[in-house]
């Protein structure tokens, strides 16, 4: 088993950053191997570029070797806050660069991309891990939750991933050190209970 640990907030000192820490130390615990990237501390470049529109092999090394990992991890952790109901634009850039074919999904050889895609990354776990400071009962009834929508079936489900699990927490600006102690050791059950399930 190995895992992938994606990190996109660029404040080093926020809850995201713990919340990666968190996952890290529980991984590294279970003696599970991981990738683990800070998008804003490695300058990842989230611009999709024409040369990498389709199938075409991006010439990045930096995302080919995200691409690699992608494919060899069998846990797939995600961080983020939550950002006009989406992730920061350079995890955005990630999947669009990152996640796409011929290795996170495909078309069948007689389908220009129109139809049904074929996921690749079918058996892999899915895990978010948000940060929000909307309330709950308003993101859900006014909102509809877009990260929900977007996680679970534009990206995990889109590529074949049915093993998801994601977590909100919130609010953050008025949350307290005792708080956030308590969230991460709900991380730390999660990041558990998805390596021995």
């Amino acid at each position: 088993m190995r895992a992938s640990v994606i990190l996109a907030h660029p404040y080093a000192q926020s809850f995201n950053h713990a919340i990666f820490g968190q996952v890290c130390a529980t991984l590294g615990g279970l003696d599970v191997p991981y990738y683990a990237h800070d998008l804003y501390a490695e300058r990842f470049d989230p611009v999709l570029t024409v040369e990498e529109l389709g199938k075409k092999p991006t010439q990045d090394a930096l995302v080919r070797r995200y691409a690699e990992e992608l494919m060899a991890s069998d846990l797939l952790f995600f961080i983020h806050p939550n950002w006009w109901g989406q992730p920061p634009a350079i995890l955005t850039g990630y999947i669009d660069r990152v996640i796409r074919p011929p290795h996170a999904y495909d078309f069948p050889p007689d389908d220009s991309g129109g139809g049904l895609p074929i996921g690749k990354l079918a058996g892999k776990t899915g895990v978010v891990f948000n940060t929000s400071n909307t309330e709950a009962t308003r993101e859900n009834d006014y909102f509809h939750d877009p990260l929900e929508h977007i996680w679970k079936a534009c990206v995990f489900g889109f590529c074949g991933i049915e093993k998801t699990h994601r977590t909100m927490f919130r609010i953050i600006a008025d949350s307290t050190p005792e708080q956030r102690a308590v969230w991460l050791q709900e991380v730390d059950g999660t990041t558990r209970s998805v390596v021995l399930p």
